[in-house]
C-alpha cells in the first residue's frame, strides 16, 4: 500500500544510529544518506527515511500516529526493541511481547525514536 515513510528529526545522526540497530535487528540494511540530509533504509517492499523537515521548523512527533515495521518471529521483535533501546530510543507501553486483539494474536514491541516518534515492530504468527 506505502511506497514510503518519512519522519522528522532533529538530530539525524541520534536517529541514523538507531534505525541502523533497530531496522537492522529485522535484517534491514543500514540508512543511506541522500545527499540531502535524510537517511533512506530500503526493502523491496518500501523506504523509510528520516531528516530534517523542509520548512526549517523543528521535528515533531505525530500525537496518535504509529509507524508498523514487520518482523519475520517474536525473536526479531524482542531484537528491535533490544536494540533501538540500546541505541538511544525510550521503551513505551507493555513489553514486547504477545497481545491479544479483534484481529487474532500479535506480537508487537513499541519504541520512541531520539525524536519523538512512535514506531513498532509487529509479528502476525500464521493461524
Amino acid at each position: 500500500m506505502f511506497t514510503h515513510i518519512t519522519v522528522g528529526a532533529n538530530d539525524i545522526e541520534a536517529s541514523r544510529k538507531f534505525y541502523d540497530a533497530a531496522l537492522g535487528a529485522l535484517g534491514i540494511e543500514p540508512g543511506q544518506p541522500d545527499g540531502m540530509g535524510r537517511y533512506w533504509w530500503r526493502t523491496a517492499r518500501g523506504s523509510f527515511a528520516v531528516g530534517k523537515p523542509i520548512d526549517g521548523d523543528p521535528a515533531c512527533h505525530a500525537n496518535g500516529g504509529t509507524i508498523g515495521f514487520g518482523a519475520r518471529d517474536p525473536e526479531a521483535v524482542k531484537a528491535f526493541h533490544d536494540a533501538g533501546v540500546e541505541a538511544g530510543g525510550t521503551s513505551i507501553e507493555d513489553p514486547p511481547g504477545e497481545r491479544k486483539g479483534p484481529f487474532g494474536a500479535l506480537y508487537l514491541s513499541y519504541l520512541r525514536d531520539p525524536s519523538g516518534n512512535k514506531i513498532c515492530a509487529l509479528h502476525r504468527p500464521k493461524t
